[in-house]
């Protein structure tokens, strides 16, 4: 070898070998796959939005819970979770996370950052990932719509269960935070605060926890009547974390193209930002009226047809904008609607099935779609209403159906050994996917 080569290699070499091991452990993105480690990253996942307040040691607060719920899913093979880092308060609004994270402007209940904390700490002693959820289109959190009435003494305009109002009044207030200035200034102190946090249990900064694969501008944000400021509240906010945050990748948490032509998106356009590493979509036949638990035999047939098709519109999409996508949230109710442990769930494990195939055909055959994750796993959790349906309070149980649902509606406990089993099958078939590549020399 010529020896100038070899002399600037050994000049190099310690600069390189930093960079490989600050980088170990991080998912990124190659084209259109999750990598980690130099392997392509697979997985299916779940909701789990409490996990926050489970590990505080405030109301609600159960750490053995937590650790238990948390080696179950890892023995059914789900290895990234979803999770919130930003509820805001005051904690007296009705149908409302509580305690919440940040009860007034910058101020923080410890006891549940540490829930973060610890919640963040035992994903990593699993080997698990999580996405990051850092804001709310939806009141259930306090999210944009708390933000906007914190910037401008608005009350908000609640629909029901929590007010009176319509849904079109309040996504509009909602919708409005991308335009208000004091209130994305707020929010984006919370964003410093939290990317800069040092875990209490394990002193590692956010900002180099390896256990975060990305960052989550909000659940759901929708432009609704503000589709311009949206976008670039999407490309301005995701280039700020990424100024904060060297590490991580930065999502959207949008659902796609929804149902409605009212919501303001355009999972194409809204996706295109060069900030924006990797795309999302959410999958709701019920919510969106396709399908109704009460004429199942009916309905299911005509519901998985079109979520078929959205699911391969939007993979489509995200081939032409060269980016991985994945599937983080879809779910139905229990046979009849019912909401009650111990009640079937033949038409729940049914679309299970068709959704999780669908993403493992098209995850196999090298299309950009690399995970799945269902909403939402309740775990040892029960309804506080024996039959369930029930709106939560503080005090009872904590669901993966926020507060203002009726409990019970979209949980997965842990009794539901049908549902459970699909689960399992589907996360060793994406888990296996690598090795199958490697093998066939793709």
């Amino acid at each position: 070898m010529n020896i100038r080569l070899i002399f600037i290699a050994l000049l190099f070499f310690p600069s390189m070998l930093s960079w490989a091991q600050e980088d170990k452990g991080f998912i990124k993105v190659a084209g259109m796959q999750f990598v980690r480690d130099g392997v392509p990253y697979y997985f299916i996942g779940a909701n789990y939005w409490y996990g926050m307040n489970l590990g505080a040691t405030t109301t609600g607060g159960d750490r053995n819970r937590l650790k238990q719920e948390l080696d179950q899913l890892k023995q059914l093979g789900v290895t990234n979770l979803r999770i919130m880092a930003g509820t805001e308060g005051p904690d007296t609004e009705s149908h409302r996370a509580k305690p919440s994270l940040q009860p007034s402007p910058g101020k923080y209940n410890e006891q549940v950052l540490e829930g973060l904390d610890f919640l963040l700490a035992e994903m990593g002693k699993r080997d698990m990932t999580a996405v990051v959820v850092l804001n709310n289109f939806w009141e259930w959190s306090g999210g944009m719509g708390q933000y906007v009435s914190w910037a401008t003494g608005d009350t908000i305009p609640y629909a029901p269960p929590a007010g009176t109002s319509s849904w079109d009044d309040f996504q509009r207030f909602s919708a409005s935070f991308y335009s208000n200035k004091k209130a994305t200034k707020l929010y984006r102190k919370h964003l410093k605060f939290i990317i800069n946090r040092e875990n209490r249990f394990n002193g590692v900064r956010y900002e180099n926890d390896p256990t975060i694969m990305a960052w989550q501008l909000g659940n759901e944000p929708r432009g609704y009547n503000n589709k311009e400021a949206y976008r670039k509240w999407v490309h301005e906010t995701a280039g700020y974390i990424k100024k904060q945050d060297k590490n991580h990748l930065v999502s959207i948490g949008s659902e796609g193209n929804t149902s409605s032509h009212h919501a303001g998106n355009d999972f194409y356009e809204d996706h295109r930002s060069p900030n924006i590493d990797y795309a999302t979509m959410h999958i709701w036949i019920q919510n969106w009226g396709w399908f109704d638990p009460h004429k199942a035999p009916e309905t299911m047939p005509g519901a998985v047809e079109k979520a078929t098709a959205y699911l391969n519109e939007h993979v489509e999409a995200a081939q032409k904008l060269n980016k991985p996508v994945v599937l983080e949230e879809f779910g139905v109710a229990r046979d009849n609607e019912a909401f009650a442990t111990g009640k079937p769930t033949e038409m729940r494990d049914a679309f299970y099935r068709q959704m999780f195939e669908a993403v493992y055909k098209q995850a196999k055959a090298g299309k950009p779609i690399a995970g799945a994750n269902f909403w939402a796993y309740s775990g040892a959790g029960r309804p506080a209403a024996a039959e369930g349906g029930n709106y939560w309070k503080a005090g009872d149980s904590l669901l993966g159906d926020p507060p203002h649902e009726k409990q019970g509606w979209y949980s997965v406990f842990d009794s539901d050994a049908s549902t459970l089993a699909i689960i399992r099958k589907y996360a060793e078939l994406m888990q296996r996917l690598p090795a199958e590549a490697e093998a066939s020399g793709k």
